[in-house]
């Protein structure tokens, strides 16, 4: 075959180009210098982003557009939160900006943060693809958080209501101010080393948004990441998205919500199995009906073979026993003819019917047949056989 035979269209190859740069929907912050900045009548901008080395064309819609403070003007240096995308018809790369900021109005704390989130990406910890799932029926969870918070009661709570058997083990931590970061990623490295944990809870109550640093901490999210459970972020911000749930596999709103996606609840568990044990009820007597239905015809089946097979034989028999009988009756008079032959044939040969015709026996006493003269001198005793008995004689004269 050809290679040119298995040559793309220039569709495939648009296709796929923006298949591979849209595959990860996470949003990335982008620093750089507009250029280009229109506005349509739609209320759509549409401007390049640009440094001192490469550029990308950008559109920020109305809908995002509506919170700005300021409009966008060339030459000033922006963050702009938002997506890759490629425009399929000229197959060029585009970033579609949801959130846009100017540069001055970033504090240094926040682009702190954002310089650790680029440091995740680079290493593949903000992937979707590397997510756990969370076990179905966890029996032993480890909890982060500091034990004067009302996280930790709010997860006890809801564990003991949805699944009482479930054994917590919380392990104290600071969640803010000084050295939270660095208990963290103790506590972190303590659930590494205990045994039989299904998986991780970290977090923490409410509260300012400025008490959140430790849960952007690098250290706190590469040690999340290198844990050998899944781990569920709980920070309690419903609004405000650290660097920790974005790293952790599972994000929950608050310490409660996290306590519900690591156990399921009793009371669904019984009705789930409840309603297995009927389907397997009606599906084993349905299995079961149709079996002895099976069976029914199978016996059937076989006591009509049977019956058959047997009139058959009866038949053969009978067939067999009326050829046999005559066969039987000509094989005795046969039998019957050949035996009188031969007892006729004895008869003659019989020395009593040599007898019969005037002849007599002579025997000594001891029963030998006296056949000569000399056999029977004077005085000898005998006894004479002739047809009809025995006479007992004596030699006179010899």
């Amino acid at each position: 075959m050809s290679p040119f035979d298995e040559a793309w269209s220039v569709s495939r190859l648009a296709r796929t180009i923006k298949r591979r740069v849209e595959e990860d929907p996470t949003p990335i912050w982008v620093r750089g210098e507009l250029t280009g900045v229109k506005r349509y009548p739609s209320g759509h901008w549409y401007f390049g982003l640009r440094d001192a080395t490469a550029k990308v064309d950008c559109t920020l819609f109305r809908s995002a557009a509506a919170g700005m403070r300021a409009p966008l003007v060339d030459g000033a240096e922006v963050f702009a939160l938002g997506c890759a995308s490629v425009w399929e018809e000229r197959t060029a790369l585009r970033f579609n900006v949801a959130q846009i900021l100017p540069a001055a109005a970033i504090g240094a704390q926040a682009q702190s943060v954002e310089r650790v989130k680029q440091a995740l990406l680079a290493d593949g910890l903000l992937d979707p693809g590397r997510k756990r799932r969370l076990p179905a029926f966890a029996s032993r969870i480890a909890v982060i958080t500091s034990v004067a918070g009302a996280a930790v009661h709010d997860i006890i709570t809801v564990a003991r209501r949805r699944w009482p058997s479930v054994e917590l083990l919380v392990i104290n931590s600071a969640v803010q101010g000084d050295g939270a970061a660095t208990e963290l990623v103790r506590a972190l490295r303590i659930v590494g080393r205990l045994e039989r944990i299904d998986c991780c809870i970290i977090g923490r109550g409410g509260g300012g948004k400025e008490d959140l640093a430790a849960f952007n901490d690098e250290g706190v999210c590469r040690a999340i990441a290198a844990c050998p459970v899944p781990v569920i972020s709980a920070v309690g911000h419903e609004v405000d998205v650290t660097l920790a749930d974005l790293v952790a596999d599972v994000r929950a709103a608050t310490p409660s919500q996290a306590a519900e996606f690591a156990l399921p609840d009793r009371r669904d568990v019984a009705v789930r199995i409840a309603a297995a044990s009927t389907a397997f009820g009606r599906a084993l007597s349905t299995l079961l009906a149709a079996r002895r239905a099976r069976m029914e015809r199978t016996r059937d089946r076989m006591a009509g073979a049977l019956l058959a097979q047997l009139r058959s034989s009866e038949r053969r028999l009978l067939t067999a026993t009326a050829r046999l009988a005559p066969a039987l009756l000509r094989a005795v008079e046969v039998r019957r003819g050949t035996l009188s032959r031969l007892a006729a044939q004895l008869h003659a040969l019989s020395p009593m019917a040599v007898l019969g015709r005037g002849y007599a026996l002579a025997r000594a006493a001891d029963g030998r047949l006296l056949r000569r003269r000399a056999d029977l001198p004077a005085g000898t005793s005998f006894t004479l056989t002739v047809a009809d008995g025995v006479i007992i004689a004596r030699v006179e004269e010899s």
